[in-house]
């Protein structure tokens, strides 16, 4: 199995966290990982002359920007020189090419606006940095822009929303080409969540949480993640754990800062939600493997937690979204 190359396109202008965070998450999984089936990453630009980031760090590009070859990810970071690209600029040039021979690609922040000028994002939907979601909009009407989500995938086309949600959306890559283990070990070694709850909304719940401390609060706990598709009551999760109900709820909601129902929706929402970008089981199957008995519980919970449907989630984040 042959590395999977990354090319990133650096520029006077570019945001360096945008480069830097990608290369961190990617580096880390290629350390577990090993030659031959990891990321080389290699910072690319028109010209050989180091570039000045926007916050006046230099970065030395690896080599000019390649006229052809395969790319196995193209990652486009943003920053006020990417915000400033417009169609007659070369870098704007080669993306329009080079996006066709990459098997994915990807833009960090306001990275979507050279790959909007490039038209690579016509008829799809991006994120970008909230704050510059109505520019890019007015900028490209063709583009169905979103100031929501932390990021997008939009079948090979992946987009995120601002500076530090480009780590966010670099775990993603690392789940979907490796596995989820591979990315949570990234997460937890960058003192990161693999998916991080709050902040700007986004698709993704975390998928891993600090164990309580008190013993019975654990195995309730492990009970949860375990079996989501088992009776999670507050009297069967109380008996689990050895404690009256209202004893159980006080504790529980002390070691884990939310209720015990709020808990197990979440759980059984990001089993579902694995399940969904899995295969093509159907949501009344996937409902019912979660717990959540009927498609219609299962959708009303999406709706709380991740603001779309079922449907909607598994068009954006399925494997094969066909």
């Amino acid at each position: 199995m042959r590395e999977h190359l990354v090319l990133v396109p650096v520029f006077d202008g570019v945001q360096v966290l945008d480069v830097t965070g990608p290369h961190e998450v990617l580096a880390h999984a290629t350390s577990r990982l090993g030659a031959p089936r990891g990321y080389t990453v290699r910072l690319v630009a028109a010209t050989p002359e180091p570039v000045t980031t926007d916050s006046g760090m230099k970065l030395v590009p690896d080599g000019p920007l390649p006229p052809d070859g395969e790319i196995g990810t193209l990652l486009v970071p943003g920053g006020a020189g990417a915000r400033a690209m417009t169609a007659a600029d070369e870098l704007v040039g080669w993306l329009r090419g080079a996006a066709g021979r990459a098997r994915r690609v990807v833009s960090v922040c306001t990275g979507a606006f050279p790959l909007a000028a490039a038209g690579v994002l016509a008829g799809r939907s991006a994120a970008t940095h909230w704050l510059y979601a109505g520019q890019l909009a007015a900028g490209y009407p063709e583009v169905e822009v979103r100031a929501d989500p932390l990021f997008v995938r939009d079948g090979r086309i992946w987009t995120s929303a601002g500076v530090t949600a480009g780590i966010d959306l670099a775990l993603a890559l690392v789940e979907a080409d490796h596995g989820v283990d591979l990315a949570q070990h990234v997460a937890r070694a960058l003192v990161v969540s693999l998916r991080r709850p709050g902040g700007q909304s986004q698709y993704a719940g975390p998928v891993w949480t600090e164990p309580a401390r008190k013993p019975a609060i654990r195995a309730a706990q492990d009970l949860i993640h375990g079996s989501p598709e088992a009776d999670l009551r507050v009297p069967a999760l109380a008996a689990h754990a050895g404690m009256s109900e209202r004893h159980f709820s006080r504790e529980f909601a002390r070691a884990l800062g939310c209720p015990p129902g709020d808990y197990v929706e979440q759980v059984r929402v990001d089993a579902a939600r694995r399940l969904l970008e899995a295969g093509p089981a159907p949501v009344t199957v996937i409902a019912g493997r979660t717990g959540f008995g009927t498609a219609e519980t299962m959708r009303r919970a999406f709706l709380r937690r991740l603001g779309v449907p079922p449907a909607h989630y598994r068009r954006h984040f399925a494997a094969d979204p066909s």
